[in-house]
């Protein structure tokens, strides 16, 4: 299986199955000298994992990391370092059920990736997708955890949850801090509680629904990306796209742009008391031309229905007969309630990829 990698001077290579013994990734790219340890990484992984609520799964796994290479204890700082050498991190799976997935192991499950993975290999992970799963993304957030590092604390990336099933947030009521103090990363508290009611009824109904998630990065510099083919609004696209039941992805105001005129999408600008310019709005999401402008990078993603539910479904098995699939065993009303962390890890991740390739060609 080729293409587990991703990024150019800081790039991320993922590993692991859903029920295999371990995953995790390797990252490599990442400047030397940072200070980087178990509980900075761990503390991102945290907010990810899953059981931590009863409208996720109930798997529950620890994902406890470790950093197998590329950190060193640095007498001259008093912690440890990144060396610049490659940074391996593990995650153990210590709470597969395989047994759950032996009744669909010739069945292909509407939804889900078995028939194309069976169609371009000629063989798949049965247990809980191997390679295709969600779990998989434990060791994005890892990752993103280091590439944090690079960014600094001057850049803030944040994510939230603004839609689940046809239930949309009320955006005059945003509060980020509100999205710390319940299970869906919702930052109005007024939608959360009819969020609540919705999976609680598409969980008794044997069915799933699906969301549309906000990440924004604020404090990101003017200047970061390339023009043509190393846009930062397409490679950012590209990552949050490459996240597992992700079918959609605007930068700024996306679609919503085609149905405004070029008087009301143009982000006008004024002096600024900096030198820099004060922007009345930000339509382009914070980029323009590929390049970032200064302003918050905003992208928005759309998260598919959890495939795996309760009501039958038609679909064929491997000898090519009809068959009905219920697909028993742990699984999320919503994928997308645990997808905010994700999707941070995925833009810090291109965003530190930015700065060093930035850095690289300009010297700044």
């Amino acid at each position: 299986m080729s293409h587990n990698t991703f990024g150019h001077l800081f790039r991320v290579t993922t590993w692991g199955e859903s029920h295999g013994p371990a995953l995790g990734c390797v990252v490599d790219g990442c400047p030397p000298g940072l200070g980087l340890t178990v509980e900075e990484i761990q503390h991102w992984l945290d907010r990810r994992a899953p059981g931590g609520s009863r409208f996720v799964t109930q798997r529950r796994e620890p994902d406890a990391v470790k950093i197998l290479s590329g950190v060193f204890e640095d007498d001259r700082t008093g912690g440890p370092v990144t060396t610049g050498a490659p940074i391996s991190l593990l995650i153990e799976n210590v709470d597969q059920r395989s047994k759950d997935y032996g009744e669909i192991r010739d069945l292909y499950r509407p939804g889900h990736a078995d028939y194309a993975y069976d169609a371009k290999y000629g063989v798949r992970d049965y247990r809980g997708g191997g390679r295709s799963s969600a779990r998989e993304t434990a060791a994005r957030v890892a990752a993103g955890a280091v590439a944090r590092k690079v960014l600094g604390e001057a850049i803030t990336i944040r994510a939230a949850l603004i839609q689940i099933g046809d239930v949309k947030i009320d955006r005059s009521r945003w509060n980020w801090a509100e999205t710390e103090n319940n299970p869906f990363w919702c930052p109005d508290a007024q939608t959360a509680p009819l969020w609540e009611k919705l999976l609680d009824e598409t969980r008794k109904a044997g069915s799933s629904v699906g969301a549309i998630l906000e990440v924004e990065a604020s404090g990101v510099p003017a200047g970061w990306g390339a023009p043509i083919y190393g846009k930062i609004d397409a490679e950012i696209a590209a990552a949050l796209m490459s996240i597992n039941a992700v079918k959609g992805v605007e930068i700024g105001a996306g679609f919503a742009s085609a149905a405004l005129t070029g008087v009301e999408n143009a982000d006008e600008m004024r002096a600024g008391a900096d030198g820099k310019p004060d922007f009345s709005s930000n339509h382009a999401g914070g980029v323009l031309g590929g390049i970032s402008t200064g302003q918050p990078i905003v992208a928005r993603f759309a998260v598919k229905p959890t495939s795996s539910i309760l009501t039958p479904r038609q679909s064929v098995d491997k000898n090519g007969q009809n068959v009905d699939v219920s697909t028993k065993g742990r699984h999320d009303p919503c994928v997308g309630i645990r997808a905010a962390p994700v999707a941070e890890a995925m833009l810090a991740c291109v965003l530190a990829d930015a700065k060093l390739r930035h850095r690289g060609q300009t010297g700044r």
